[in-house]
């Protein structure tokens, strides 16, 4: 089972997708929700206030058919028939002083365009304030009369409302969140899958494949196109690398014949011009051995394995090998290592990487020259680095000299193929290390990083 990281799962495609699509469908639900809650709160203000205009018009009427009297004894036999009702009256003087009614005050606000009044009840009578509407109405003799309703229903229902629309965006985007998270984690599950076979292919296993996946969705589709690909490369891999063994054995046994057989006519005379020869035939086998082997590393056959290498022990067995080559050429040598410095990976081949660095630096330092060979810890990192005073790499050719026979003009005339770095830059990529290329004012200085034990 692939485990899928918080960080990884906020970062997918797929989980953004879902945050989108969250997003969206709250949008929609505040706009459902506010359009029920305001076509609502309209309706029920609607309705109060023709409930207002048809108590004010029934009132007037009772007041023009049984003048003050009348209207006083109806507006107190409705307050007292429901004395904690919604029902709003007040009829005033014309000093707006509360004649009869369940108010004990005209109202201090000014009404609107419409006519209306908009005020809290129970502000002024010990009362939880809540919101009222009612209109005035003016009678014969500059009496005034106010009907309206307690609104604190409306309040309330508008309340419900709008609990209802934030708890339900909560609920939607929750939801949303939730199913974003499940989509995710299984399209993250199946790309991890992808991710480990290409692994395991870039690793060198090319018999490595994405488990078919039936679900006959796009990243099913997209598994079995890479399956193809991946068959098509194995084939193509194989080819080359079956060409490449059969190049190489037609020529390194016609090489070998013809060393055997020029060790067979070495005779005093033809001595010097035979001895040529067999450079030539020793130099050709090690450029092929060379060549198959970097071959191999880079298509991961050589698997170094997982044992600690101690370097400074390394180091001093490399120059133990090259200080008489080099003290012979008339040239100082200078070693700067720390004990106690291990990495993990093949000896064997941070051997030959090392000695071909050597081999470099001894080969372009001019006669009295120096090579230094240091190895430090530094940054959590192992430094491994030689460096010379000869004539260096320019800065525009120091990519291109990890390329396989490549050699600047400079040193076209000096023996050797080409392989050396390319060499050292395929052990580096197997043991995960880092090389740089610098300026060692003057010459050059090849610094190997590679990672601690």
């Amino acid at each position: 089972m692939f485990s899928v990281q918080p960080k990884r799962l906020l970062r997918s495609s797929a989980f953004r997708l879902a945050l989108l699509y969250m997003a969206l469908v709250g949008v929609s639900a505040v706009v459902l929700l506010a359009f029920v809650y305001y076509s609502t709160a309209s309706y029920m203000l609607r309705q109060a206030d023709e409930t207002i205009e048809a108590e004010i018009s029934g009132l007037s009427e009772r007041y023009q058919l049984t003048g003050l009297a009348g209207l006083t004894a109806l507006i107190q036999e409705r307050v007292g028939r429901q004395p904690s009702g919604s029902s709003i009256y007040l009829l005033a003087d014309p000093q707006l002083t509360p004649i009869v009614g369940n108010l004990n005050r005209w109202p201090r606000v000014e009404p609107d365009e419409d006519g209306w009044l908009d005020f809290e009840l129970g502000a002024f009578e010990g009362e939880t304030p809540h919101w009222a509407r009612a209109k005035p109405f003016r009678l014969f003799g500059d009496f005034r009369l106010l009907v309206g309703r307690d609104m604190n229903e409306l309040q309330a229902i508008r309340a419900t409302i709008a609990r209802t629309m934030g708890w339900g965006l909560a609920l939607t985007a929750l939801l949303a969140l939730f199913g974003g998270v499940l989509v995710s984690r299984s399209r993250i599950r199946r790309i991890s899958v992808m991710h480990e076979a290409i692994g395991g292919v870039m690793a060198g296993d090319l018999t490595r494949r994405i488990p078919e996946d039936t679900t006959g969705d796009d990243l099913g589709a997209l598994t079995d196109k890479l399956n193809q690909m991946l068959d098509e490369l194995e084939k193509l891999v194989e080819g080359v690398r079956r060409v490449s063994d059969n190049i190489a054995h037609d020529l390194r046994t016609p090489l070998a014949r013809l060393r055997n057989r020029l060790e067979l006519l070495r005779r005093e005379e033809q001595r010097p011009l035979v001895e040529q020869a067999i450079d030539d035939a020793d130099g050709l086998l090690s450029t092929f051995k060379a060549l198959m082997r970097i071959a191999r590393i880079e298509a991961g056959q050589h698997r170094p394995p997982l044992e600690k290498v101690e370097l400074s022990s390394l180091v001093d067995d490399v120059v133990d090998l090259y200080r008489p080559l080099i003290e012979e050429a008339g040239k100082e040598l200078t070693v700067k290592t720390t004990s106690a410095i291990s990495v993990r990976g093949d000896r064997d081949l941070l051997f030959q990487a090392l000695s071909n660095l050597i081999d470099n630096a001894l080969k372009y330092t001019p006669a009295g020259g120096h090579v230094e060979i240091s190895l430090a810890d530094s940054d959590g990192r192992i430094k491994l680095a030689v460096a010379d005073d000869g004539p260096g790499i320019p800065q525009e050719e120091r990519e291109k000299v990890f390329q396989r026979f490549y050699r600047i003009d400079a040193s076209r005339s000096t023996p050797g193929a080409g392989l050396g770095l390319s060499l050292v830059a395929a052990v580096a990529e197997l043991h995960r290390a880092d090389i740089r290329l610098e300026d060692n004012q003057p010459g050059l200085r090849v610094i190997l990083s590679l990672p601690k034990a």
